[in-house]
């Protein structure tokens, strides 16, 4: 624990943490019931616990389905709403899951039912339309026949040897190392008897190996076929152009439908009569930071761009109304994240719910279940009532919320870089008066293409930090997405220039308030975000800012080479750094080493493979050989996020009794 006091007053990381978490839902076909994971931790045993929940769009209180296991996931109602099918690692029947297995409920209750038993696990899933077979995605040694990886999975497990060997160009990605030698292959499996076929047995064909959900295959409404994107290149790795391929499942004869080196294609989708495919389409050949917009292949093997025209991004997954003439999905403006339906007649696309933040929805018989959040609220379940509007389908968390005291939140538009409008968020203090002085905390977003908005954040929770007594500060600088494809772009090649501008201008705006602690204002940051503090640290005016906080912070790009993106940096920032060296270096913190002052907090994660941990270890061993006050909180067993909830209790503390220490008490205890 922090040997500084602990500041915890409002609303606590013991609240955030006892709070309901609900997963993605899932619709029965008569759109009358909704499914969907809940997951609950215990700080006491710091372990998470998931079941699977029912909730009526009609009325009637939720009902907990699943009793048994501890990480019950991923439900989906089956088309003939006679089951529901979920990941598990169970022990039945005598025999405990390894790897995670599928299993089916009927919707009444009972007991679940493994099906099948598959020795390297299910990742992901969907049902055919004949409810009677379930497609799924698993990591196999692709050399192998089916009949082989049971025995191979053994012997991999049973090895001493320790080392990771490997000559693919992509082996980690975010947090975790590649299965060593196998590669994503689509299965199928029959639900009654748990028979598996490998659909890519024998075949050069194989899914994503960055992100095989489900939504990189869909299953054709006749259940003859299935399509997938995949990569074509030989040497797989991350920011290659995927094409779009079907294979059909008697044969298992795959033929490619479309590829185009200057395109990359993505997130397939089925219309209800199967005659046209919507997908996602990228043009990588115009930037790399190109949006994915909504296209449309028919039969014929014509496409087209439907929302070229529309300058936000069209996010997975994709999903055909009933008359298949529109689309809907979920896009990001101005700092929020609506539910929209796209007309591909008209080429008109108009919100359906405006959030807010809405993080998935279902649709069945008519009826739209969203689960959304917002800064003041955690992820609930609502069903749209046709006119914008939602009614709630459950209640999990109110009244553990309505214990607690909220700040009211705003956004605010202010004067940044090159003379742009830029959104900047304010969350307040629960008992913010603007007769008082109060401390200021930054919070920089990570990305550095993402936005701060609406929406409730499990690991840097703005009414956490408010309940301490800061307003909070979320600056939407250029790179940021949801803001247009230039706003977004306009950093290539010179990172940190125009974002330092937007987040030094929302100081200035901020420090025009009457209610502004001068003396008491910080910044914090993780991922980009930590980068950016560590910029700041040598090329702000030491005083300006009291402390900083850098979680997860890149430092130096030339030693960032060790991370699982390492062909991205050479696209954002204009070369490799053995190409222009002066020109990485002139983005990378740690050429200003010299020049920092500022007390720094520096968090990592020895798990981290998108940022590795050596970045902020080096980070921190300069701020100390510089003499500067710093202090270092390095997680053996975390990656990129702190998950577990003694750690994330710990986070909290030593951010904020280390900006307590350096930065002023916070306001609630000396805001007068």
């Amino acid at each position: 624990m922090s040997k500084h006091k602990n500041f915890d007053a409002g609303f606590t990381v013991e609240a955030l943490w006892a709070l309901d978490r609900i997963g993605e839902p899932s619709l029965s076909p008569d759109g009358a019931q909704a499914v969907a994971a809940v997951t609950r931790y215990s700080m006491e045993t710091n372990k998470a616990q998931a079941s699977l929940w029912l909730f009526s769009t009609l009325g009637g209180e939720p009902r907990r389905l699943t009793e048994a296991g501890d990480k019950d996931g991923s439900p989906q109602w089956s088309p003939r709403g006679d089951l529901i099918a979920f990941t598990a690692k169970r022990e039945q029947g005598g025999h405990k899951d390894d790897e995670p297995q599928l299993y089916v409920i009927a919707p009444d209750g009972g007991e679940a039912r493994r099906v099948g038993n598959v020795p390297t696990g299910v990742e992901a899933f969907k049902w055919f339309p004949d409810g009677q077979r379930i497609a799924f995605v698993s990591w196999v040694w692709p050399d192998l026949k089916a009949a082989a990886q049971a025995d191979a999975l053994q012997a991999f497990k049973a090895r001493k040897e320790t080392a990771y060997v490997t000559d693919e160009a992509l082996f980690r990605y975010w947090d975790h190392n590649l299965p060593m030698g196998r590669v994503p292959h689509l299965h199928v499996m029959d639900v009654g008897s748990g028979k598996v076929r490998d659909l890519f047995e024998g075949s050069a064909w194989e899914l994503s190996r960055s992100e095989p959900d489900a939504n990189t295959f869909d299953i054709a409404p006749d259940g003859k076929r299935i399509a997938f994107a995949f990569n074509p290149a030989a040497q797989k790795q991350l920011g290659d152009r995927f094409a779009l391929a079907e294979i059909d499942v008697r044969s298992r004869q795959g033929l490619t439908l479309l590829q185009h080196s200057d395109w990359h294609f993505a997130a397939p989708r089925y219309s209800h009569a199967g005659a046209h495919l919507a997908f996602v389409a990228s043009h990588q050949a115009l930037g790399h930071n190109q949006p994915d917009q909504l296209a449309v292949l028919d039969q014929q093997g014509r496409w087209a761009v439907f929302s070229g025209d529309w300058d936000r991004e069209v996010a997975a997954p994709l999903r055909w109304a009933a008359d298949d003439q529109h689309v809907l999905f979920a896009a990001e403006d101005r700092g929020r994240r609506h539910l929209w339906q796209f007309a591909l007649g008209d080429r008109r696309v108009e919100p359906l719910f405006e959030g807010g933040h809405v993080g998935s929805f279902a649709q069945a018989a008519g009826f739209t279940v969203i689960n959304h959040d917002g800064v003041a609220f955690p992820p609930q379940l609502s069903v749209l009532d046709g006119e914008g509007g939602a009614r709630r389908i459950e209640a999990l968390n109110d009244a553990r919320l309505a214990a607690q005291r909220f700040g009211r939140h705003e956004d605010v538009t202010l004067t940044g870089a090159r003379g742009d409008d830029v959104q900047m968020w304010l969350i307040y203090p629960p008992d913010f008066d603007p007769k008082k002085k109060w401390p200021v905390m930054h919070v920089i977003h990570g990305g550095p293409h993402t936005a701060f908005g609406d929406s409730w954040h499990w690991r840097w929770n703005h009414q956490a930090f408010a309940a301490q007594g800061y307003v909070v500060a979320c600056v939407n600088y250029h790179g940021s997405s949801s803001f247009g494809h230039e706003f977004l772009d306009c950093i290539t090649g010179h990172w940190a220039e125009y974002e330092l501008q937007d987040v030094e201008a929302g100081t200035d705006w901020l420090l025009k308030k009457p209610w502004v602690d001068k003396k008491r204002i910080v910044a914090t940051g993780g991922s980009y975000g930590g980068y950016m503090v560590a910029w700041m640290n040598g090329h702000v005016k030491p005083g300006r800012y009291q402390a900083y906080v850098c979680h997860a912070g890149c430092y130096d790009w030339q030693g960032m080479y060790a991370d699982d993106a390492y062909n991205w940096h050479r696209k954002e920032l204009g070369a490799a750094y053995w190409e222009d060296p002066a020109r990485v270096a002139a983005q990378s913190p740690h050429a200003s080493a010299a020049r920092f002052k500022t007390p720094t907090l520096v968090i990592h994660g020895a798990l981290d493979y998108r940022v590795p941990d050596a970045q902020g270890l080096a980070y921190y061993n300069t701020l100390k050989s510089l003499g500067v006050p710093a202090r270092l909180v390095w997680f053996p067993d975390e990656n990129h996020w702190i998950l577990k909830p003694r750690n994330s209790r710990l986070w909290y503390g030593e951010f904020f009794a280390w900006l307590a220490q350096h930065g002023g008490t916070p306001g609630h205890k000396s805001g007068v």
